[in-house]
């Protein structure tokens, strides 16, 4: 419930009009207290919310790690990774021979939300930007870790497009390939100047 201008005069006026005790005032401003609390902390529009998460592409890169690392016991964030996704967004994965597997963001989330929470962190390693009027090319290489201190072998590298439109940055794809002994991609990455 968001409070007008109008709703706050009329709440302000009724406490200072109210002939009752003095617990009884105290008890309507606690109450209007709590009421500006929740409607700043719970009346935000996702566009408020996560307003900082898509000003740069270095926000909504970091933001785009930020979505699937955390704890077992850290809630998922679905809307927030929804948020700095296009409508359209592809994910695209590439498997150990090449061959690409492409689906939804929406299709990303049925294995995730089926499967119970692991702690699981994807830690960046490296990342280089490619810019161009509103269109952005991100090559981003990750290390996944199951304890965000710990380092592991286990790395793959992101090529990310965005687009910057309204005012905002938003994700409309990303093709991931992960390392392995037939494929350095991330140690070549890594190397490269």
């Amino acid at each position: 419930m968001l409070i007008t201008n109008d709703k706050l005069n009329e709440l302000i006026w009724t406490l200072i009009t109210i002939k009752k005790t003095t617990s009884m005032k105290r008890a309507l401003l606690l109450s209007i207290s709590m009421i500006f609390a929740f409607n700043s902390i719970f009346g935000q529009t996702k566009s408020e919310k996560y307003a900082e998460d898509v000003k740069s592409i270095d926000a909504i890169i970091t933001a785009y790690y930020d979505v699937v690392s955390g704890s077992s016991s850290d809630p998922w964030e679905f809307e927030r990774d929804k948020f700095i996704h296009s409508k359209s967004a592809v994910i695209t994965r590439l498997d150990e021979s090449g061959k690409a597997e492409s689906h939804t963001l929406e299709a990303e989330y049925i294995p995730i939300g089926l499967s119970p929470k692991e702690d699981f962190y994807e830690k960046e390693l490296k990342r280089t930007v490619s810019k161009y009027g509103n269109v952005a090319q991100v090559w981003s290489a990750f290390e996944i870790r199951t304890d965000p201190n710990t380092e592991s072998n286990i790395r793959g590298l992101n090529s990310i497009q965005l687009h910057y439109e309204n005012g905002r940055w938003f994700i409309d794809s990303w093709t991931c390939e992960m390392e392995s002994d037939k494929n350095t991609i991330v140690t070549d990455f890594l190397n490269e100047e």
